[in-house]
Formats: structure tokens, C-alpha cells, sequence
């Protein structure tokens, strides 16, 4: 893989992980677009890692100060329930992945499934931003709404879903406000992007050889970059605005892609 190349899909792949529009849909259209080989789900597994330096670093606060306080000096505190949540959360990812593993870096990596999940999800968020209560803050989360978001990251397995789309919209169903529905997607993305990424690092080593090292360091470096840009940013915009802007572009995107590769202009199928 070229560097620059690598570099590329480090940028996509860390400003999409957070922003609602699918990474794993992204870093497979961006390689039909540029003309370059589809990387496969292994490397995009692994430069994912970046994006779980950009959590770490963004919400050091919260996870290495505010929860390990809370957890010694009252256990009754929303910040000392936050690790079980984490826990309960990951489980239906962790199954789901295992279970599901050759149709997720197989079949599912057709644009055709991309597309249509792109616009069923987008079509997903103007109806959460319709009936979702978004009146509850992240202190107000009971496990079960864990166990729900957790169901719903699951889904995300599928290129094209999203997960910070998913858990979010799922967050709003259940009444979360759309900052604490990131907040906590974010920070359930923790588990989950670290098992894929160290559970995927030998398959794309070995797909590559020793040579594969250079691109995996570029892209994931790049990936924890605009990873920490994209959730700064997110952040700062679900505050004010809704989840409409991403959807309509879930959906317009979907369209483009099925068009695209009905013409012939984009080979549907990956040749990983």
C-alpha cells in the first residue's frame, strides 16, 4: 500500500468512526474512488486504533480520574456505574463479531449492502429525532438502555451502519440528549474498537507481510488526528443541531452508490 494512500484512509477512517456516516462504509467506497485496492476489513480494523488513542486522550479526564474516584468514594455515583454499563454494552459486539466474522469481511462488504444500509440507517435518524424524548442525561442511564446501545453498536458490524450512528440513534430512542447520546457511544466505542483492532493485527500483517507495518502506522496515526478533531467536533454540534444533516447524507450517499454500481462505474464487490 502506498503512504500516501495509507494516509488517506487514516483521515477517513478517523473522522468518520465518530461522525454518523459508517467508517467502515467509507474506507470501502474511498479505494473504488481513488483506484486503489479495498484493504481489506483486517486493516480497517487496525488503523481503528488511532481512533481509540483520540477517546482515550479526549476523555482522560473521565475515564482515568472522575470514574476511579467515584468507584472508591461512593459506588451508588453515576460515574462508578459507568464500567459495568461499558461491560454489558460490548457483549452483543464481542458475540455478534465472533459469530458473524466471515459474512462481515465477506458478502457484507458489498457496495450494494453499503448502500442500502446507509440509507435504512439514515432514513433511522430523522425518526429517532422525531420520537426521541431527548430529555435524559448520560447520569440518567440504567442498565437495560447499556444492554439496548449495546444491541445496536452490534448492528454496526455491518459496513455501512455506523456505530456511532447506530448507538446514538439508540440513545435517542431512549430519551437520551443527542450530546450525552454521543458521550456515551463514545466512550462505549473504547472496548470494542480495541478488541477489533488487536484481533484483526494478525490477519493484516499477514495479508501484507512485514511491509504492512509502515501503512498500518500511517493510517492509525492519521486515524487519531481527525478522530480527536471529529469528536471535539461532534460533540460540539449535536448541542445545537440535529441528526437530520447526517441522515439526508446517509441517504443521498446510498443513492449515489447503488446508481454508481448499477452503471458500472464502481465494482460492487470487494476483491478481498
Amino acid at each position: 500500500m502506498e503512504l500516501w494512500f495509507a494516509g488517506v484512509l487514516g483521515v477517513v477512517q478517523g473522522l468518520t468512526e465518530f461522525l454518523p456516516v459508517s467508517s467502515t462504509a467509507h474506507l470501502r467506497i474511498a479505494p473504488e474512488l481513488l483506484g486503489q485496492p479495498d484493504p481489506g476489513a483486517a486493516y480497517s480494523a487496525v488503523i481503528q486504533l488511532g481512533t481509540l488513542v483520540a477517546v482515550l486522550v479526549y476523555f482522560a479526564r473521565d475515564l482515568f480520574i472522575t470514574m476511579p474516584a467515584a468507584i472508591l468514594r461512593d459506588r451508588s455515583q453515576p460515574e462508578a456505574r459507568l464500567p459495568l454499563y461499558l461491560i454489558v454494552g460490548t457483549v452483543p459486539i464481542v458475540v455478534a463479531g465472533l459469530t458473524l466474522e466471515d459474512l462481515i469481511v465477506g458478502e457484507a462488504r458489498s457496495l450494494y449492502v453499503v448502500a442500502a444500509a446507509l440509507i435504512a440507517v439514515g432514513i433511522v435518524f430523522f425518526v429517532a429525532e422525531r420520537l426521541g424524548g431527548k430529555h435524559r442525561s448520560m447520569a440518567a442511564l440504567a442498565l437495560g438502555d447499556a444492554l439496548i446501545i449495546g444491541l445496536a453498536q452490534a448492528c454496526a458490524l455491518l459496513p455501512g451502519v455506523s456505530r456511532s450512528g447506530a448507538t446514538i440513534a439508540a440513545g435517542l430512542f431512549l430519551g437520551l440528549r443527542r450530546s450525552d447520546a454521543a458521550r456515551f457511544s463514545f466512550l462505549l466505542g473504547v472496548p470494542a474498537i480495541a478488541g477489533a483492532g488487536i484481533y484483526e493485527l494478525p490477519d493484516a500483517l499477514a495479508a501484507a507481510g512485514q511491509e504492512a507495518w509502515a501503512p498500518i502506522l500511517v493510517g492509525t496515526g492519521f486515524a487519531a488526528v481527525s478522530g480527536y478533531l471529529a469528536i471535539a467536533w461532534l460533540l460540539r454540534f449535536l448541542g445545537r443541531n440535529s441528526l437530520v444533516l447526517f441522515g439526508g447524507y446517509r441517504i443521498v450517499l446510498g443513492i449515489l452508490l447503488l446508481v454508481l454500481c448499477a452503471l458500472g462505474l464502481l465494482e460492487s464487490r470487494s476483491p478481498g
